[in-house]
């Protein structure tokens, strides 16, 4: 397994969340701004996070067995031009894995990525550029 290190400027942006959009029925909503209003939580996003927090940490086990038995790397793995280029020369190709954030560095071309990862599986983020993404549509699963 490849261990990187990104540069700092690299880490920071790689560190930002996800953003994503959920739709809730309006009864839902109202109990959520009903508890900010009363200042259980600071914000809707403070009670979501906290919800989802809740949630996984009831699930940590479970979780816990599939990426064991999934062998997915939980968290963070970033891919440099480097990395990328020393597999390339010993011939090897990549199955990554990943449960968290998988970055591939923005200076990959997309024939170094093709010549190095044979297949992509991510379930969180993919931050790669959209030349690389499109590069590798065939062998994201």
């Amino acid at each position: 397994m490849l261990k990187t290190s990104a540069t700092p400027t690299e880490m920071a942006r790689l560190a930002e969340s996800e953003k994503i959009t959920i739709n809730l029925g309006f009864v839902d909503l109202g109990q959520i701004d009903l508890l900010v209003a009363e200042r259980f939580y600071s914000n809707r996003t403070d009670f979501i996070r906290t919800a989802i927090r809740n949630q996984l940490g009831t699930h940590a086990e479970a979780v816990r067995q599939v990426v064991t038995r999934k062998m997915l790397v939980l968290g963070l793995q970033h891919f440099s031009v480097d990395d990328l280029t020393t597999l390339q020369r010993a011939q090897e190709k990549l199955n990554i894995r990943v449960l968290g954030l998988a970055s591939i560095a923005t200076d990959v071309t997309p024939e170094l990525a093709l010549a190095t990862i044979a297949s992509l599986h991510v379930l969180g983020a993919l931050h790669a550029s959209p030349a690389v993404k499109v590069a590798l549509a065939g062998r994201i699963t």
